[in-house]
């Protein structure tokens, strides 16, 4: 009798599972330790908010604080940025997640499926969200170490866009997954490629152009989100807010 190939869900992370964007939140944290600049960190700031409140991505711009995220890590520890991320996940990322997503992937993993995170957030962070959530595991962006120390520098493509699908139809044939009969979900029409690739694709928190693709598709789709056209409205002053808010936040000494 023939084996039953095993089953998988893969979850986008940003606006999917949490509210908001994970290098935002790495960037926060970090800052408040002394790894990054008030001029950086405002950057951080104004594209979560943008983020979150448009649910919209722009490759370059993700690319770009990736590569400033690896940029500040670059000779420091892998361990003590290790650190450092757990006590972000629970000040930051923890509290932003969205219940409704968690308890998805929980029917998943219920089920006898697997679940699998998969992000353009450094892969380190997302193996450790994926750990703390009790999920399978991990697939994002890579940073390269070497002799236990981050070069500053990226290893491989960002996993953004088709790099997703790519990452998990490699993950597909290493492990024995069937793709037709796995699950995927995500925010963001960037992730077609994404939800393409599997047999059962679904829309969380989507923005337009992925809602209108969805509802033309018939995929499903979980809508999380309280008060968003009251948040576009008031957009421009929560925009100032917190960027005053930043400058005023006290920087803790670095580790």
């Amino acid at each position: 009798m023939a084996l039953t190939a095993k089953r998988a869900a893969f979850f986008d992370v940003d606006n999917t599972l949490i509210r908001g964007s994970t290098i935002y939140f790495l960037g926060r944290g970090m800052y408040q330790r002394g790894y990054f600049t008030k001029k950086d960190i405002s950057r951080f700031v104004l594209a979560n908010l943008r983020f979150r409140l448009t649910g919209k991505e722009n490759r370059e711009e993700i690319a770009r604080f990736q590569e400033s995220a690896t940029n500040f890590i670059g000779g420091h520890s892998v361990k003590d940025i290790e650190a450092i991320a757990q006590e972000i996940y629970d000040e930051f990322v923890s509290p932003a997640m969205w219940q409704g997503t968690i308890d998805i992937a929980q029917k998943h993993l219920a089920s006898d499926e697997e679940v699998w995170l998969v992000t353009a957030a450094p892969e380190d962070m997302a193996v450790l969200i994926a750990n703390r959530l009790g999920f399978t595991g991990a697939l994002g962006s890579k940073a390269q170490v070497k002799d236990g120390a981050y070069t500053g520098e990226m290893l491989g493509a960002l996993l953004h866009g088709k790099e997703k699908a790519i990452a998990i139809r490699d993950l597909a044939q290493r492990v024995g997954l069937k793709l037709e009969d796995c699950y995927a979900y995500s925010d963001s029409h960037n992730d077609l490629p994404l939800l393409q690739c599997v047999g059962h694709p679904s829309a969380i928190n989507p923005d337009a152009i992925l809602g209108l693709r969805a509802m033309a598709e018939g995929w499903p789709i979980h809508d999380f989100r309280r008060a968003r056209f009251i948040g576009r409205a008031i957009s421009p002053v929560v925009v100032r807010l917190a960027a005053l808010a930043t400058w005023l936040t006290p920087r803790r000494k670095r580790r």
